[in-house]
């Protein structure tokens, strides 16, 4: 029997994460989460859970992790929720991955906004380090996807990688990203042009000493 998902065999998926359950420290961040929810609405804390979890999975195999079948059927049984229930939201949210991924998982936006700022010069710096859509590289290093709308318009185009977003790229700035999480490195998110979050590009118009402090407007309005 194959994962339909991974493409691994599904006997060595229960063999290899049969036994998974928190760790320590997890353990008590689970209750944390857990007791966020008044008695008999535990279900809710499902997805901060299913995080939790991926990120434990993705701290044992150096990657960005993923949810495999008893992971979900764990966190499910921690919840008592019936599995069916705890496997249709791990489906729903695009932030779950339901196969192995690479150590970044690159999501690169491909919708109008994007699109229409570059996004295809984007792809083709992914494509020529290697990195094929729906794949992992072979080094295990990056994992391709292309994506809806990620919610960084103003800055378009985008990436998300893991937990970053990289914005205002081009060609070479996406290349410069990928070869630097090679090498080890953790490049600067945010904007990759000289901008501030989403400012205009040529810098902002109003509350302009914003840029450089908490300024305090209250007494030149009075």
């Amino acid at each position: 029997m194959t994962d339909s998902h991974s493409g691994l065999n599904a006997a060595e998926i229960r063999a290899r994460w049969g036994g998974f359950a928190w760790t320590d420290e997890n353990e008590k961040q689970a209750k944390v989460v857990v007791g966020r929810y008044p008695p008999g609405r535990q279900h809710s804390a499902i997805i901060p859970l299913f995080d939790l979890a991926q990120r434990q999975v993705g701290a044992e195999t150096q990657t960005q992790g993923w949810l495999p079948v008893p992971v979900i059927e764990y966190v499910a049984a921690y919840l008592d929720m019936p599995y069916m229930r705890a496997y249709e939201v791990a489906t729903f949210y695009t932030m779950f991955n339901l196969a192995p991924v690479g150590r970044h998982h690159v999501q690169v936006c491909g919708t109008t906004p994007c699109m229409l700022r570059g996004s295809d010069d984007v792809l083709e710096a992914c494509y020529a380090k290697g990195l094929k859509k729906g794949h992992t590289t072979e080094d295990g290093l990056f994992t391709l996807a292309e994506v809806e709308c990620l919610g960084v318009c103003a800055n378009a185009p985008m990436v998300q990688i893991n937990d970053d977003n990289y914005e205002d790229l081009t060609f070479e700035s996406m290349t410069a990203i990928l070869e630097a999480l090679a090498r080890g490195e953790t490049p600067k998110p945010g904007p990759q042009i000289e901008r501030q979050t989403s400012a205009p590009a040529t810098g902002p118009t109003t509350l302009k000493e914003m840029a450089s402090e908490n300024h305090d407007y209250r007494g030149e309005w009075a």
